[in-house]
């Protein structure tokens, strides 16, 4: 059975199909991931087959749209912005998939191929699943985002979608050429995401924990939350040696990274956030693509290091709360003040307090040296916060999201 796993987006979007593609294979299978040239040699690593999906998410977060969403672009002009990314994504990704996916017996998508993959599926007659790291399905158990009850802001989102309606005529254009191309009446993106959650054989199955968000009651059949997918980490990867003479030397440092976000240039940012950690603090930088870097002799910056190594050895956890930097604090049982930036970031940051390992987090538009250190200084001085982040790190660690996968292919 050949598995085509297909995702694109950032890192964080990517990673976590390494550590599943990995377990496929040791149950056998014959894996390919289908993804952006950046990660290439991250699905190398993990013994999967690479296969080109075009674009540069990279580049795309750097641009003027990109910056825009950074920087807390909200409202009408971030939507904008983030519409004509997704245009870009639309077209580059439907040229990819087409070809990358051309002998899957089966298809496990991400939230950035799923529209496509979800098509491809129905025109070839053959599985797909959606794998999903945000909920994709609707409920009334929770919201995405924030409440808008006020006159005004309902106003103001009337104002939006009247816009944006407009606007999105160009993605859904591009998607309907896709549905042309592959033999299948044209529609459009909401058409296609209504039918992929009323279609009761189309698994959707959500790779976070239970334990931080559980499964709503009302979701449909056929849909699941199975805990985190595991990025893989090379069984010969070592630790630099300056990492671990630095954590040896001391107790035990905070960790501030940002991941695939880029809030602000590097070296501002860096000396924001080192000036709000509380005296006699020890931290460790990881660049990211904010390019972080402190110096000092209670500070040490690195690159690239599994956080399923690194965060155990943290007394806390500073960070952008993506779904897969949210999860590795929560498995390595360390308490969390979370910077997000957009998207889902604000959501899971919002859980992370609602179960008590984290005293709070402040949108990144909002960042200040006085709000980050109070709530640092609270996540490491204050031990409900790791008691309560050591509760929770056992029953994370006790799901098999890899197995549940496995069993479900098994079953079809």
């Amino acid at each position: 059975m050949k598995i085509v796993i297909a995702a694109v987006g950032s890192t964080g979007d990517v990673a976590p199909y390494t550590g599943l593609a990995a377990h496929l294979i040791d149950q056998g299978h014959d894996v390919a991931i289908a993804t952006q040239e950046l990660f290439a040699d991250m699905v190398r690593g993990c013994g999967a087959e690479f296969r080109l999906i075009p674009g540069d998410i990279q580049a795309a977060m750097a641009s003027e749209d990109g910056e825009e969403l950074q920087r807390g672009g909200g409202g009408l002009r971030g939507m904008l912005a983030n519409l004509r990314l997704a245009r870009t994504l639309v077209e580059v990704v439907g040229e990819g998939m087409i070809t990358a996916t051309e002998d899957a017996d089966v298809l496990l998508l991400n939230r950035g191929t799923m529209f496509h993959g979800y098509l491809l599926a129905k025109a070839r007659g053959i599985r797909g699943y959606s794998l999903e790291l945000f909920p994709m399905l609707p409920t009334t158990e929770f919201s995405l985002g924030e409440p808008t009850n006020s006159l005004v802001a309902k106003a103001f989102h009337w104002l939006v979608d009247q816009v944006v309606s407009r606007v999105r005529t160009p993605v859904d254009s591009a998607l309907r050429d896709f549905q042309k191309r592959i033999g299948l009446k044209p529609s459009g993106l909401a058409p296609v995401y209504d039918a992929a959650v009323a279609d009761l054989s189309w698994p959707v199955l959500h790779g976070y924990s239970p334990t931080l968000l559980p499964r709503p009651h009302d979701w449909r059949e056929n849909s699941d939350v199975v805990g985190y997918w595991w990025p893989h980490r090379s069984p010969d990867w070592q630790p630099p040696a300056d990492l671990v003479d630095f954590l040896d030397a001391g107790p035990a440092p905070v960790f501030v990274g940002f991941g695939s976000m880029s809030p602000g240039k590097g070296e501002p940012l860096s000396e924001l956030v080192l000036e709000a950690l509380p005296p006699g603090t020890r931290a460790v930088f990881q660049t990211g693509w904010a390019g972080l870097s402190a110096h000092g002799d209670d500070v040490l910056t690195v690159d690239h290091v599994p956080h399923d190594w690194l965060f155990p050895r943290m007394a806390a956890v500073v960070h952008h709360g993506g779904a897969g930097t949210t999860g590795a604090g929560l498995r390595a049982g360390v308490p969390t003040v979370s910077v997000p930036v957009l998207g889902d970031q604000p959501f899971w940051s919002r859980r992370l307090e609602k179960i008590g390992t984290s005293p709070g987090w402040i949108p990144a538009a909002e960042l200040t040296t006085a709000g980050l250190g109070k709530l640092v200084r609270r996540a490491v001085a204050e031990p409900y916060y790791r008691k309560k982040a050591k509760q929770i790190a056992e029953s994370v660690n006790s799901e098999d999201a890899f197995g549940h996968v496995a069993k479900a292919l098994e079953n079809g």
